[in-house]
């Protein structure tokens, strides 16, 4: 019989797992990783809320995609256009982010395999005897390892030439130049701390949902068991 089981400890866990997941996932996708030096705009360029010439701005590279000012649309809302500089594996800028990227992506395949597995852990705890908890924890665990590997290797790519047209000529490996990072990169590393933050608290998750407490009402015939 399947035994609905809910606590504070085990709910915590499993949102903590799906924001892990979705937020290592969004930065990965995003070009927001470095900001480039700013480029002048050209006289003729309008804002179109002020009315008066548009403000330097600067472009933004991430592991696979790029953002930069649309030339030539004064008129539309939109001045940017942001999409995949690299059409295939292959065409990623630096071999090191080539296997950040590899990295990441093994990372972030975990942790959207945790996620979905954690929402059914409110009806099955365990699998060949195996608490899905103490599993799930050691599978972030290894994501985490996965995160951090590939956050190493990304700065040692910055002396690609590609970085190096964003950052100018005084980018190198660990030096960023003219750039400075984006949000993409931030939320990279607080997503991979929070990594190990649930890969830890899966115990006590395990912990909540196995406890006297719960065998308890168990034993009592409830279906549906919600403790603090």
């Amino acid at each position: 019989m399947c035994h609905v089981i809910v606590t504070c400890r085990s709910m915590l866990w499993t949102l903590l797992s799906i924001v892990v997941a979705f937020a290592e996932l969004i930065a990965f996708m995003s070009a927001d990783w470095l900001i480039g030096k700013a480029k002048p705009s050209s006289s003729e360029e309008v804002d179109n809320r002020t009315g008066g010439p548009q403000e330097p701005y600067r472009p933004t590279l991430g592991i696979y995609g790029r953002c930069t000012r649309i030339s030539h649309m004064q008129f539309s809302r939109r001045d940017t256009l942001c999409g995949p500089y690299a059409e295939n594996f292959s065409e990623i800028a630096s071999g090191f982010w080539q296997a950040t990227a590899i990295f990441l992506a093994m990372g972030i395949m975990i942790l959207c395999t945790v996620a979905f597995v954690s929402v059914f852990t409110m009806c099955v705890q365990s699998i060949m005897k195996k608490s899905i908890f103490n599993v799930c924890g050691l599978l972030q665990g290894i994501a985490g390892l996965f995160l951090i590997l590939g956050l190493i290797l990304y700065p040692a790519g910055w002396g690609c030439q590609k970085a190096i047209s964003y950052c100018g000529p005084y980018a190198s490996a660990y030096k960023l130049g003219d750039c400075s990072l984006g949000w993409a990169f931030y939320t990279a590393i607080g997503g991979t701390v929070l990594t190990f933050i649930c890969a830890v608290f899966s115990a006590q998750a395990e912990i909540a949902t196995s406890s006297d407490k719960v065998q308890e009402e168990i034993e009592e015939g409830k279906n549906l068991i919600c403790l603090l």
